[in-house]
């Protein structure tokens, strides 16, 4: 990730990941949870292995990223999660779908979902499920 990208990310989800000081301890600073953040979910190492690289106790690691992981959702949803609204877009999104994944009348797929659908008349064993 690049500088610029890492200050304007940091700028939009500072605010909502920054605590307040107290007498007991001093927090985390936002830029430190963000890289910590970005850290774990890009090498999808362990907390405890990451405990003495960042000098945050594991314990403390997995509360930071899941608050700044739903910072970020919360920042970014409204600009990357567009939902269509109209019918002629839910039709776009099938077609797009269709000419990808050669699978009709389909708006979208989860990954390791097994979605019940009814075969089409006289297909044979194509939709069949083999796992």
């Amino acid at each position: 990730m690049s500088p610029a990208m890492f200050d304007e990310l940091l700028a939009r989800v500072g605010p909502r990941i920054t605590k307040q000081y107290t007498f007991y301890r001093d927090p985390l600073e936002p830029g430190m949870k963000l890289a910590l953040t970005l850290r774990h979910l890009a090498s999808g190492n362990k907390y405890a292995s990451m405990k003495f690289g960042w000098r945050v106790p594991h314990n403390n690691q997995s509360l930071v990223v899941r608050e700044v992981c739903q910072a970020i959702i919360d920042e970014y949803v409204d600009e990357v999660l567009v939902c269509p609204s109209t019918p002629e877009s839910w039709r776009a999104v099938a077609d797009k779908f269709f000419q990808r994944w050669t699978f009709p009348n389909t708006c979208g797929a989860l990954d390791g979902k097994h979605v019940a659908c009814r075969c089409p008349p006289k297909s044979g064993s194509l939709y069949f499920n083999y796992k």
